[in-house]
């Protein structure tokens, strides 16, 4: 019995002595770096389309009086292009965008008589600054700079006129690069032409090189 026993436990101890041995024989799985994303940057030249909606006031004075205020409102639609510089979670950027305008108005009252006075815009333009704070794929912003827009007026009795006026403008929005370099922003501006006024909401789609 003795021998039995002493048998056995000879056993296990080679069965221990050997498990380290065969369990350093099997193969390890492989080890795996967590895979690295690069955040995203807004840094770079970009080109885009805009459209949008303005509305706003107009009004004619002379010296015989003024015609008041008077709502003039439309749609536009145009190209953008800029260039945004990111620094940590700051992005700092400079923006110029056309748009052909179909915004007009037009009143008749005393001043402006049974013909009526009509103001229309034919263009707007805007070369702004803009400071965001990026959240990744998301850039809230501030924007402002000077604006320039057509105004051509018909006046009562076939007087009219067309200039371009030039003053400034400001406004904020929010940007989402939703897939690679493609970003869609919303916008809304306020521009001051003078003695006419315009807030713009523009819906804009851009690409960013």
């Amino acid at each position: 019995m003795k021998r039995f026993l002493l048998a056995v436990g000879a056993g296990l101890m080679a069965v221990s002595m050997a498990s380290p041995s065969f369990a350093a024989d099997l193969p390890r799985p492989a080890y795996k770096a967590p895979m690295y994303v690069a955040p995203f940057s807004w840094t770079g030249f970009y080109i885009g389309i805009n459209g949008g909606y303005g509305w706003g006031k107009t009004n004619w004075s002379n010296v015989f009086g003024s015609s008041g205020d008077f709502n003039v409102k439309g749609a536009l639609v145009g190209g953008t292009f800029g260039y945004n510089l990111q620094t940590g979670a700051w992005v700092w950027g400079l923006e110029a965008d056309l748009d052909a305008s179909w915004i007009k108005g037009s009143a008749t009252n005393a001043f402006c008589g049974a013909v009526g006075c009509e103001t229309r815009n034919r263009w707007l333009a805007t070369g702004r600054g803009r400071i965001g704070y990026a959240w990744d794929r998301f850039l809230p912003y501030v924007t402002g700079g000077v604006a320039f827009g057509n105004s051509k007026i018909s006046a009562p009795a076939g007087v009219s006129s067309n200039k371009t006026n030039v003053g400034w403008t400001a406004g904020a929005g929010l940007e989402y690069a939703f897939l690679g370099n493609w970003s869609a922003k919303a916008e809304y501006l306020y521009a001051d032409l003078g003695n006419g006024s315009l807030r713009r909401l523009s819906l804009r789609r851009r690409g960013r090189l």
